[in-house]
């Protein structure tokens, strides 16, 4: 998966974390020699439409993003339909979002009817990789989060791998213990406050997270 450039995030005095952007990483289905799968390392999976919305040709989207712009704004979206193996470019008129429902419905160009609508059901929108959004200090992509090392600030051992970023009132990484760290918690996962005063390092030029985690945390789970 190809990554844009990062400053060291190190060097800054963040006071809040913010995991924020889309999943790409999770969003192919498990391949089978039946039905190939498309390579999606240059895109960012937004949203997938899921049912028509009225008789206009109005579709609803759930989205996967945290970045209103990307069905509010008009403009080109690719759109991959299933078993198709690339997305195609498709312009997106107007949108708004549904409160209460966390889905938002879309107009797309050349979709005018309830019958064409029914035929977007289970379409996946994206954008290219290179599109992402410029963050505030201390917000960071999700999928330049995946994957990072997670270290003990204080003594240095190494901890585990961030495998999901979960959404709640402070985001929460969701860390794999390595089997060095613990032996008991060999394959299981903690999940860790993404805040400052928990995880006050985090370097994307290095790949690493640095926590100093309280007291009981890192066998919350035991």
């Amino acid at each position: 998966m190809n990554h844009e450039d990062t400053k060291n995030t190190k060097k800054k005095q963040e006071k809040r974390r913010k995991g924020k952007g889309e999943r790409s990483i999770k969003s192919s289905p498990v391949p089978s020699p039946q039905s190939p799968v498309p390579n999606l390392d240059d895109w960012l999976e937004i949203g997938k439409i899921v049912a028509p919305q009225g008789l206009a040709g109005e579709l609803r989207v759930y989205p996967n993003t945290d970045f209103p712009e990307r069905f509010e704004e008009p403009g080109t979206r690719w759109l991959l339909r299933p078993g198709e193996m690339a997305p195609q470019p498709i312009e997106l008129l107007d949108g708004r979002y549904v409160e209460g429902k966390n889905l938002y419905v879309i107009k797309l160009e050349g979709v005018s009817d309830r019958t064409a609508a029914e035929n977007m059901r289970d379409c996946r929108l994206f954008v290219p990789i290179s599109d992402r959004p410029e963050l505030e200090d201390g917000e960071f992509h999700v999928i330049d989060l995946l994957g990072l090392s997670v270290f003990m600030q204080e003594t240095g051992q190494f901890v585990g791998t961030v495998v999901d970023i979960l959404p709640s009132g402070h985001d929460l990484l969701e860390v794999k213990f390595d089997p060095a760290f613990a032996e008991d918690k060999a394959g299981k996962t903690v999940l860790i406050p993404f805040v400052m005063e928990i995880v006050p390092i985090v370097d994307l030029e290095t790949r690493r997270v640095e926590i100093t985690p309280p007291p009981g945390l890192l066998s919350i789970n035991d």
